[in-house]
């Protein structure tokens, strides 16, 4: 997937989350506009920044994006389809599922770009470790993305 694509999903969701309230409040003024062209300027940044090597600086750019587009006294939990995105994708990769210890097969599978099936057949096969709790580890998930061996469960 290209950054270009990344890039448009963060400017898009920054406007309708943050730009476009503001810009009804201040009924229009040109200081919006201006905070538009820096979000899509920074917005470039941080898209290099979370598929970037430094991993630190990836994972505490993905916490800063979810928390400032996801704000909310409750857990980070999307829709499966979210994982699908761009930006759903690189979370996946980058920290797996930040409001989860483990997910469903379902959305194991959304995360992956697999169906249920398939991550129950990975499962069974000992590819991916089972949460005790039932479900995935979200971390197993991760590091599947990475393309790192599976640890943990009680395989």
């Amino acid at each position: 997937m290209a950054d270009d694509e990344l890039v448009e999903q963060i400017v898009r969701a920054l406007d309708v989350r943050l730009l476009d309230p503001l810009d009804v409040l201040l009924e229009g003024d040109d200081a919006v506009a201006a905070l538009r062209s820096l979000v899509r300027a920074r917005s470039r940044r941080w898209a290099a920044t979370l598929r970037g090597d430094d991993e630190t600086a990836a994972v505490m750019m993905t916490a800063r994006l979810i928390a400032t587009l996801h704000p909310g006294d409750g857990p980070f939990d999307p829709p499966a389809d979210w994982w699908g995105t761009p930006l759903g994708q690189v979370v996946a990769r980058r920290a797996g599922h930040m409001g989860a210890e483990s997910v469903s097969y379902a959305t194991a599978g959304a995360m992956l770009g697999i169906t249920r099936q398939g991550v129950h057949d990975l499962v069974r096969r000992g590819r991916l470790p089972r949460h005790p709790d039932g479900g995935v580890p979200s971390a197993a998930i991760r590091d599947r993305l990475r393309g790192e061996p599976p640890r943990g469960g009680d395989q």
